[in-house]
C-alpha cells in the first residue's frame, strides 16, 4: 500500500479524506497518533509545518489538509472531468469550508451564547447548497458524478446533524440520500 494517513483518532480536518478512501475503495495504510505519542515524540519536529495530517503517496509527502484533499480528488477522479468544473468544485468546497470553519469555532465557545444565532442563520447558509443541488438535478454539487465538494458538504450536514438533530429539518429537501434521516 503506498498511501498513508497520519491523523489523531477524531474525525478533524481528516474525516474527508478518510471517507473519500474508504468510499472510493482506495487501499490506504492508517497511522493513529494519540496526543502522548504528539506530545513526547519527534512526530511534531519532523512534520514540515508542525502540524498534522500527513499523507504519504509514494515518494510524495503532503501536510496541509485542503492540499491533500485536492491532490487525493485528482487521482481518484473526483476533481470534475475538466478545468471548468474543477473551478466549480473549488468553490462549492471553498464555500463549505467558511461554513465549516464557523461551525469549528461555535464548537470551542466556552458556552452556547452562540448557538441560538448560528443554527437562526443556518438556513440561509445551507441556501446556496440547496439551490445548487436542485439547479443539477439534485444528484451532485458540480457535474454528473460524486466530487470533493460532495463528500465535504455530506460531512458538514452530517456534523450539523449531530449538533443538532432537528437543525436540517425542512431546509434541505434535496436531502443526499447518503444522510441518516
Amino acid at each position: 500500500v503506498s498511501l498513508t494517513l497520519t491523523y489523531f483518532p477524531v474525525r478533524g480536518r481528516a474525516e474527508v479524506i478518510r471517507v473519500m478512501l474508504k468510499d472510493q475503495g482506495a487501499e490506504f495504510d492508517e497511522k493513529v497518533i494519540t496526543m502522548e505519542m504528539w506530545t513526547e515524540g519527534t512526530l511534531k519536529a519532523s512534520c514540515l509545518f508542525g502540524q498534522l495530517p500527513k499523507f504519504e503517496d509514494g515518494d510524495l509527502t503532503l501536510y496541509q489538509t485542503n492540499a491533500i484533499r485536492r491532490h487525493l480528488a485528482r487521482k481518484l477522479g473526483l476533481y470534475g472531468k475538466d478545468q471548468r468544473e474543477a473551478a466549480l468544485i473549488d468553490m462549492m468546497d471553498e464555500a463549505i469550508q467558511d461554513l465549516l470553519n464557523k461551525y469549528i469555532k461555535l464548537m470551542f465557545e466556552k458556552d452556547d451564547s452562540g448557538k441560538e444565532g448560528y443554527l437562526k442563520a443556518l438556513p440561509t447558509n445551507l441556501k446556496p447548497f440547496e439551490e445548487t443541488l436542485s439547479s443539477n438535478k439534485g444528484s451532485f454539487l458540480v457535474g454528473d458524478k460524486i466530487s470533493l465538494a460532495d463528500y465535504a458538504l455530506v460531512l458538514l450536514l452530517i456534523h450539523h446533524q449531530v449538533f443538532s438533530p432537528p437543525c436540517l429539518d425542512g431546509v434541505c429537501p434535496t436531502q443526499p440520500a447518503c444522510l441518516p434521516s
